[in-house]
């Protein structure tokens, strides 16, 4: 009688097993929200600045500097900083150290005369300066420029102006969106920000050079012609940018999502312009809401003197070790084609690199070439640790490697896939991992783990793309615990691009909630 009980309990037990094991494709997600983080002021976090309303003692909070014979007049009047010239004047005002990675901007009240108005970052001693203006002509914009001195002398003094064929008015905010390697200048009045400028700076000055970061300043420029402008308020920030993307949980070594503070923790490329334009970005989401929040920056540091605004990470804190590491993909390259290649590249950090301003140390791992969004774990019943990527093999084609070692010595045990894959990513669901993927195709695709048979595709009641918008997303599908009200979740992004923009642009995207239900 005891085996015979033992031998149901048995059966119970597999049969119980076989029913809970729930395959991804026969999840369905249901959209929740969507939304699009454009400069969101209440996600900035606050490096710098001018605030009027609270300045007392002025020499000494900003300090300004006179470059002419005539000094323009600058005051606090009715809450706002004014600085007034009836003569040629050129004025710099102080405001905060230097960072090139972060978005400044200025609110402007008004303006009267002729002039320019824009950042200055320097060195103590004007060797090296570095200038973006914008030129006014009453309360009318009339051009931008980039101004370089190296060396005491000018390397480049033009035009970088776009979107200038229409008159426009010179009022609300100049936005600076500095991306490393190059920049975006914005107006906002009313309505979305408009793209007034843009510029790849770094064969004048490679401000990724960590001697800039420790020895520049900024600076508010006014150069007057005569007249007056009345400003609101000067701010350095770390911002959210015109779009994100690439969203991946943070983890833990092995793959189980990293849930702290009650949150679920991601990283998200920033989104400039071009593939050397993007900063990665730390946010955190309250699991059953749709709060998603910056939480700061990383950048990642070769030990050659310039630290490196990488993107399409997986980062995981291995507990064993107790340090933070991962696997970034090297964008920043296209920067200095003649010199750098797009390659795969390991991380690590001691510190928590989620908060504020963060480096992590970073090396390459001998997959050089066009491969991207790695994602990473130990697999404890293999004893090896895995990695799921996409190499361009006559389009984006997921594949699995494997290692002794998570920092080197990968070769590949299955793939390529047969479709286009894009955001590639390995998810536990119920006690199975699976293997997902973006695709060019309108289908988000879900193999086998490790061996990428196709099992079929995610069902979603409304994908995060149409017609007109390209399809190659990030699934980001995540199970949480027990206890929580929903079971699986997806933060997925679009691909539509920011308007405006001159030449390469992949800004992307408005980011998706979904939730999942059995």
């Amino acid at each position: 009688m005891k085996y015979i009980f033992l031998f149901i309990w048995l059966i119970t037990t597999v049969c119980h097993v076989a029913q809970s094991q729930v395959s991804p494709e026969k999840i369905k997600f249901v959209r929740q929200g969507v939304q699009r983080l454009i400069f969101d002021e209440k996600q900035s976090i606050h490096l710098a600045g001018i605030e009027p309303a609270n300045i007392i003692g002025m020499s000494a909070m900003h300090p300004i500097t006179h470059d002419m014979d005539e000094h323009a007049k600058v005051i606090v009047n009715e809450d706002k900083l004014q600085i007034q010239s009836t003569k040629e004047s050129q004025t710099a005002i102080w405001f905060g150290g230097f960072n090139a990675f972060a978005t400044y901007s200025i609110d402007l009240a008004s303006s009267t005369g002729e002039g320019e108005i824009g950042f200055q970052f320097s060195d103590a001693n004007n060797k090296e300066q570095f200038f973006v203006k914008v030129g006014f002509n009453g309360s009318m914009l009339t051009e931008v420029k980039l101004r370089v001195i190296k060396n005491a002398g000018v390397i480049v003094d033009k035009s970088i102006a776009v979107n200038l064929d229409e008159k426009k008015s010179l009022k609300g905010k100049i936005i600076l969106q500095m991306l490393g390697s190059g920049f975006t200048l914005y107006l906002q009045d009313q309505g979305l920000p408009q793209v007034i400028g843009q510029s790849d700076f770094n064969t004048y000055l490679d401000l990724r050079e960590k001697r800039y970061i420790h020895s520049f300043q900024s600076q508010l420029f006014v150069h007057l012609k005569g007249g007056q402008l009345d400003i609101k308020k000067v701010e350095m920030a770390l911002s959210t940018g015109i779009g994100l993307s690439d969203i991946r949980a943070i983890t833990y070594e092995n793959g189980d999502p990293m849930i702290d503070q009650g949150r679920l923790w991601y990283t998200m490329s920033i989104r400039g312009r071009a593939l050397d334009h993007h900063i990665q970005g730390v946010f955190s989401m309250n699991p059953t809401v749709f709060d998603v929040k910056l939480e700061g920056i990383i950048l990642f540091d070769r030990n050659d003197g310039i630290l490196r605004n990488e993107v399409a990470t997986h980062l995981f804190y291995d507990r064993k070790n107790k340090v933070w590491r991962g696997l970034t993909t090297g964008f920043s390259a296209f920067a200095n084609p003649a010199k750098e290649k797009k390659q795969l590249l390991a991380i690590e950090s001691k510190k928590d690199p989620r908060f504020g301003f963060s480096t992590m140390t970073a090396a390459p791992i001998d997959m050089v070439g066009d491969i991207e969004d790695p994602h990473i774990l130990f697999d404890s019943a293999a004893n090896k640790w895995r990695m799921l990527t996409c190499e361009n093999l006559n389009g984006y084609k997921a594949v699995v490697l494997e290692s002794d070692d998570w920092n080197k010595g990968y070769k590949k045990i299955a793939g390529p896939v047969a479709q286009n894959s894009t955001g590639t990513s390995i998810q536990k669901i119920g006690d199975q991992l699976f293997c997902f993927s973006g695709s060019s195709d309108r289908k988000i695709y879900i193999y086998s783990y490790p061996g990428l048979h196709e099992v079929g595709s995610l069902q979603m009641d409304l994908a995060p793309w149409d017609e007109t918008s390209g399809t190659r997303v990030w699934p980001n599908v995540v199970q949480l615990p027990d206890g929580y009200p929903i079971r699986y979740i997806a933060l997925m992004m679009d691909r539509f691009n920011y308007p405006g923009l001159k030449g390469p642009n992949w800004t992307y995207g408005a980011i998706y909630l979904y939730h999942g239900y059995e």
